[in-house]
């Protein structure tokens, strides 16, 4: 049988690389082939395909590591803008549930004048001129308490009423980390409402308004960078109402011509806005 050498030719398949490898195959005896196995013997090599993945993987590993890392600046952006948002708050609203105690008056002109315990809920606005330093505004309302003058020790008058706050005062501050003291003061003006109702033993008093001054001083104490504990103490000096039953009355003159100091222990919380 005849022996002979020949060369199988392998190209790239672009025509501008290609290029004829010569591979020289053992010389031996022609094996028999079939149609099947005829043809064109070359072969294109490609491009070592493990190489390829392997950096393509890199590639978007190194794409993932950059977008975690953006994503978590991002995260830290949003937090940090948050944070210095509520630090340089200037302004808070609060809500807050206050007693009312008003106390017993005794005038030089036969008029005493006991009253209870009254509950009630006060709003309120503050907004900060400097770090230490704002303006507040609040408004509140009792539910009901009650009046009892004596007139001459022997009559009786009973008043149910509703009270209404309105003041305004300047805050000063004092900023200890978490818990910031602060002083108050500043006027008011008390609104006494009557309640017609059983409790109310003379159809004659009217609505009545008295202006006052208003101080006190309390605690903010700092829960999260948006809201605040609130407690304080809030005295508020004003004349002892008449409900419109003066010296001009018809039937029983209430006046006691006399000054009082309205105590309102108040806790709430405010946000800062």
């Amino acid at each position: 049988m005849l022996l002979m050498e020949h060369c199988t030719y392998r190209s790239w398949p672009s025509a501008s690389n290609a290029q004829i490898v010569p591979v020289t195959v053992a010389s031996g005896p022609l094996r028999p082939f079939t149609i099947a196995e005829s043809g064109d013997r070359r072969q294109p090599v490609h491009r070592n395909d493990k190489l390829v993945a392997s950096r393509l993987g890199c590639a978007v590993a190194r794409f993932k590591d950059r977008m975690k890392k953006i994503v978590f600046l991002l995260f830290l952006l949003a937090v940090s803008v948050a944070a210095g948002r509520a630090q340089e708050s200037r302004q808070d609203i609060s809500i807050s549930g206050f007693g009312i105690m008003e106390p017993f008056i005794a005038s030089s002109t036969d008029v005493q004048v006991h009253s209870n315990t009254g509950l009630g809920v006060v709003a309120g606005y503050r907004f900060m001129l400097t770090p230490t330093s704002a303006l507040e505004a609040n408004y509140g309302i009792t539910y009901q308490n009650s009046f009892h003058y004596i007139v001459s020790n022997t009559n009786n008058i009973k008043v149910t009423a509703r009270t209404q706050e309105i003041s305004g005062a300047y805050v000063r501050s004092f900023v200890y980390r978490k818990l910031n003291p602060f002083v108050e003061g500043g006027p008011s003006a008390l609104i006494f409402l009557p309640i017609r109702n059983s409790g109310t033993t003379s159809i004659d008093v009217k609505q009545q308004t008295e202006i006052g001054i208003m101080y006190g001083g309390g605690f903010a104490y700092e829960i999260s960078p948006s809201f605040d504990i609130r407690g304080e103490y809030r005295g508020i000096v004003t004349q002892v109402p008449n409900f419109g039953q003066g010296a001009g009355a018809t039937n029983m003159n209430l006046t006691t011509k006399r000054w009082f100091n309205i105590s309102e222990p108040i806790l709430g919380v405010a946000y800062h806005v």
